[in-house]
């Protein structure tokens, strides 16, 4: 198979692992930057172009898609998609897990347990919300990445003063309860095809409550209860995607969803893991190939 990674950059861990594994299992990797390409709307001929070329022939596509250039990545995607080419992530199901409210909303009327949550329109309205949520709390920007944009809150000044140098930025910002029995650690479980693969603990260093490993956070490996097993699941359902990282905060209400990222990182959980996950991912677009494969056959024998 000819499988394209579509990535800002062909050095990047991820991208790596990912050309590692699909070579190992004998495909014709190639990577082309989302940003870079441009798409024709056609009716008889939708088509992606990358430095002046068309980008043809190829069966498969797994999209690493950074927030900064969501809107287009995704358009790049669902052109592929029209293509009739398999992709290892739906576009709808990467615009709708990058919203993090959205996501939130959906997550919560599927009864999928996340913390109290408060999207801002209106900064008098702040003492209220103060009053649901209790300090500390916390402040983050809607498209925020590996920490940045997040900020702990302790008291109505503090988060005042930080609400508004974002809002004044026009910036959307989500205000949500701290979770204080989980400590600065929260759990990444790694799902791919509607399966657990992998899943690790990562706990924030000490005076830090954000758990990114970018942050200095350390990872270890952990065992899932089966509730926790089934929220992960449960949320990945919800949201459509067949390749996410769920992050869990273990609280006295149980497992809450705090994210699900629909292009999450190789590196960490490869490295405390040990588990190839690259090559699951590499799996599963085999088999999305073969289900398009067999798509095409069946419609082209209905035409006939």
């Amino acid at each position: 198979m000819k499988i394209t990674i579509l990535s800002r950059a062909a050095h990047l861990y991820s991208t790596q692992s990912l050309l590692r594994a699909g070579e190992k299992r004998g495909h014709k990797m190639d990577v082309i930057d989302h940003a870079r390409c441009n798409i024709m709307a056609a009716t008889d001929e939708p088509q992606v172009y990358f430095e002046g070329e068309r980008v043809d022939d190829i069966d498969g596509i797994i999209p690493r898609i950074g927030a900064s250039v969501t809107e287009h990545g995704a358009a790049v995607v669902r052109q592929f998609e029209l293509k009739n080419i398999a992709t290892s992530i739906d576009s709808d199901a990467l615009l709708e897990a990058r919203d993090k409210f959205r996501s939130l909303q959906k997550l919560s009327a599927h009864g999928i347990g996340v913390p109290r949550s408060f999207l801002i329109a209106d900064t008098l309205d702040l003492p209220w919300i103060y009053s649901i949520l209790g300090f500390p709390l916390i402040i983050k920007l809607l498209e925020s990445t590996h920490g940045n944009g997040v900020i702990l809150a302790d008291n109505p000044q503090t988060a005042g003063s930080v609400i508004d140098a974002f809002t004044s930025r026009r910036e959307k910002v989500l205000v949500q309860e701290f979770i204080k029995e989980a400590s600065g650690e929260d759990i990444r479980v790694f799902i791919v095809g509607k399966e657990i693969v992998a899943v690790m603990r990562r706990q924030a260093e000490e005076g830090e409550f954000r758990s990114n490993l970018h942050r200095g956070a350390t990872g270890h490996i952990v065992a899932l209860t089966e509730p926790e097993k089934q929220t992960a699941l449960a949320a990945v359902k919800c949201l459509g995607l067949d390749v996410a990282g769920v992050d869990i905060l273990r609280s006295e209400r149980g497992a809450q969803v705090i994210e699900v990222n629909a292009s999450p990182g190789l590196e960490g959980i490869e490295t405390v893991t040990g588990i190839d996950v690259a090559g699951k991912i590499i799996e599963l677009t085999e088999r999305k190939v073969e289900l398009m494969r067999r798509r095409k056959v069946y419609e082209g024998k209905r035409k006939s």
